[in-house]
């Protein structure tokens, strides 16, 4: 019964800590004098009030303590919610969360609570409201992946296309905020834009943004070319010629992934933090440690020498002729001479 509601939290997008092996068991058993154990019914019943009209809701204990407390709210919970389970409905209310097999089933019944509420909920929504986007113009295909890669960083269930807007972005507000509540005040830094912009400056902030993606797309373009020259070059000599298909074989695929084009959006300048102003130099220690490798230790023999010293270079000494036969004019027949 404990893996049915593991799988059942995952379901309904749960990343607490109760998530890792074992440790639901754990809160379980301690029941209402578990904190983690009652932040997961708080979690729950904040999930069924965001897509309900639930009046009760639950406090997250502190300390063992407060679980009578806790006990009185889940109490006013079950009662408002009707809930079918005579073992969270009749007897002690200081005690009816005392065993294992209680604890599991106010867990499956908030969560089944909570799934039909989200159903119900999404039926009540216009059809502009109830759909991911993924046909607006070439843009919602491009959005849908974005929403989808954010859902599994966040180790939530991918969204589906029927999925309502909405939901999704509450759920997601929601699971941002817990992750961040776990990383503590400077897990994640200092925003790198601090301050608010104006819809005029949000406009010359997009004109910059296409400018620089274009010189950086020419300049990429440049170093790739140059890439494929060196590449090229390397099968001139005998021995590559031999190898010639291995070499291809093993350069096409990384050189496909190469693109001219720039994938940094004014996404990437709102969640950046301020550690990306720090630079650090290339021949720095943290840098070495990525960029070292058995070629830095090869050294180079002797290699013939191919001038183009400008300054030991002699200047041309100039030459002297006679002037040619019938040029010129005047002078009676005489001779000159002529820099040539």
């Amino acid at each position: 019964m404990e893996g049915e509601a593991l799988a059942e939290l995952r379901v309904l997008g749960y990343i607490g800590q109760l998530i890792e092996e074992g440790a639901l068991a754990r809160a379980v058993s301690e029941g209402p004098r578990s904190p983690p154990f009652t932040a997961l019914c708080s979690w729950l019943v904040s999930e069924l009030k965001a897509v309900s009209s639930l009046e009760e809701s639950i406090t997250p204990t502190e300390s063992p303590e407060d679980s009578e407390t806790f006990q009185l709210e889940v109490s006013g919970l079950v009662s408002e919610l009707h809930c079918p389970y005579p073992s969270l409905t009749t007897g002690d209310v200081t005690s009816r969360l005392n065993d294992e097999g209680s604890c599991l089933q106010l867990l499956s019944f908030l969560g089944s609570e909570l799934q039909a509420a989200r159903i119900l909920h999404a039926r009540q929504l216009s059809p502009a409201q109830r759909h991911v986007p993924r046909d607006a113009g070439g843009s919602g295909e491009v959005i849908f992946r974005e929403l989808q890669a954010l859902c599994q960083a966040l180790g939530m269930a991918e969204p589906t296309p029927d999925v309502p807007v909405s939901q999704l972005f509450r759920d997601l507000e929601t699971k941002i905020r817990d992750v961040r509540s776990g990383l503590g005040q400077d897990g994640v830094g200092k925003p790198l834009l601090s301050r608010t912009l104006e819809p005029d400056q949000w406009e010359h902030l997009k004109e910059i943004h296409r400018a620089m993606c274009v010189e950086y797309g020419c300049r990429r373009q440049m170093l790739i070319s140059r890439l494929d020259v060196t590449v090229q070059s390397f099968h001139w000599s005998e021995g590559a010629k031999k190898h010639g298909t291995v070499m291809g074989q093993l350069y096409q695929p990384l050189r496909q992934v190469l693109c001219a084009s720039s994938g940094v959006t004014l996404a990437h300048l709102l969640s950046a933090r301020e550690d990306l102003s720090v630079i650090t130099k290339t021949t720095s220690a943290s840098s070495r440690e990525k960029t070292a490798c058995p070629v830095n230790k090869v050294l180079m023999g002797p290699v013939p020498d191919r001038g183009g010293r400008p300054g030991e270079i002699e200047a041309p000494m100039p030459s002297w002729g006679d002037r040619r036969s019938g040029s010129g004019g005047g002078g009676g027949g005489g001779r000159r001479q002529q820099w040539r």
